[in-house]
């Protein structure tokens, strides 16, 4: 089955979706992981649609996710590049555009490690905050303690008193 790219973009403008964890680990210097990933789920007799998106974007896993369901789920990074890079060529055309966007700059801040450093860490937390569901109290409990632990990135400099 060959896949077009405007079939692609309407079809995972339905079914897919990007999403961003982070994961508490404590082997990891910061004692986070951050975890993108892109994934579409089908039912079981769906399943041939997964493998030719798997051939498309030439990377990712298909498995069962639950009962009679299947999910093609892309986690390598330079795979989620070229994802990224397919949809920057190809617009997706709802509002999964908008969460799109933001997983594109969390792909970006990882490529440069800045998922590595306290700074790009509290800035992916933001950028997941608000993506997909609004109700992220796992995302939100982790920043605090980020910021708790390395500063808050929203405090102005103080300004000195004159005196």
């Amino acid at each position: 089955m060959d896949l077009s790219p405007d079939w692609v973009v309407g079809f995972v403008d339905g079914e897919g979706c990007f999403y961003v964890g982070i994961n508490p680990q404590p082997e990891m210097a910061l004692g986070y992981q951050v975890l993108p990933e892109f994934r579409v789920v089908q039912h079981e007799r769906d399943v041939q649609i997964l493998y030719a998106l798997k051939r498309f974007f030439r990377c990712g896993v298909v498995r069962r996710n639950r009962e009679d369901r299947y999910e093609l789920r892309i986690r390598k990074l330079a795979c989620l590049q070229e994802v990224v890079a397919f949809f920057e060529r190809h617009p997706l055309k709802t509002k999964k555009n908008v969460d799109f966007a933001k997983f594109a700059r969390v792909i970006r801040l990882m490529a440069d490690g800045q998922h590595l450093t306290p700074e790009g860490l509290m800035q992916i937390a933001e950028i997941t905050l608000s993506m997909n569901r609004a109700d992220k109290v796992k995302a939100q409990e982790i920043l605090a303690e980020l910021q708790q632990r390395y500063g808050r990135r929203d405090s102005p400099p103080q300004a000195e008193m004159p005196g």
